[in-house]
């Protein structure tokens, strides 16, 4: 069997893969990571249709600051050349965000910042793709910016505080707002280096990992299952 190719766009070193990787090897894909916040050019040099697939990861960036990341930008075109030629592309958090806006839905800063386990309802659409395998499930939020949906895109799960925390546009592109990648030890990280962001928000740390210890592997599990599913059919 041919080895594929799957493109992941990292934007900083704590927000990789995850348990996505293990996934994506046992479907034969070969991983080539661009960490586009520190090698515009390694993007820049790739063509947006030539991957077999593209994942695109969060990050503490801002879609609406290009003036601040400005590697953001030439995501967004990158994105819009691949997603025009109905290429496979899927984004986590900010990924979800960057192929929002190259599809034509502006994003914007959200009216409050989420940080932890809650379930998403998934919609009559949702539960007639791989994302009716988060229902029940509580999934990782870390995110405070939202996005118009594209036109054209079908939405897949909402929450109380965003409508649009998934979407796919075709049987190309999926999106999803929540990190359903997140290993235990990334989760230990990620709390390790946001103290003063999660102090500022009013969220304790602590619970974020009792937390974890008691939603933790379903969501990983779900999150696997997904993705598998989501692959398969492409």
């Amino acid at each position: 069997m041919v080895d594929r190719v799957a493109l992941v766009v990292q934007h900083n070193e704590r927000e990789h893969l995850g348990s996505f990787a293990d996934v994506l090897e046992s479907r034969g894909y070969v991983i080539h990571t661009v960490r586009a916040d520190l090698d515009t050019a390694g993007l820049a040099g790739q063509d947006a249709a030539d991957a077999d697939l593209v994942v695109v990861l969060g990050g503490d960036q801002a879609v609406y600051e290009p003036e601040q990341h400005p590697h953001l930008a030439d995501e967004v075109g990158f994105l819009a050349k691949r997603l025009e030629n109905e290429r496979a592309t899927l984004g986590v958090c900010l990924g979800a965000q960057l192929i929002a806006e190259a599809l034509g839905g502006r994003v914007s800063k959200g009216k409050s910042v989420v940080v932890g386990f809650s379930e998403v309802q998934v919609t009559d659409a949702g539960l007639d793709s791989p994302l009716r395998h988060l229902v029940g499930v509580s999934v990782m939020q870390w995110h405070g910016d939202s996005f118009r949906l594209p036109a054209g895109a079908t939405r897949l799960a909402s929450s109380a505080e965003y409508s649009n925390e998934a979407f796919r546009m075709g049987d190309y592109a999926l999106a999803v707002q929540f990190h359903p990648e997140l290993t235990g030890a990334m989760f230990e990280e990620w709390i390790a280096a946001g103290q003063d962001y999660l102090a500022e928000h009013g969220v304790d740390g602590t619970q974020l990992l009792a937390d974890r210890d008691r939603l933790g592997a379903a969501m990983q599990a779900a999150g696997q299952a997904m993705l598998a599913e989501w692959l398969d059919a492409l």
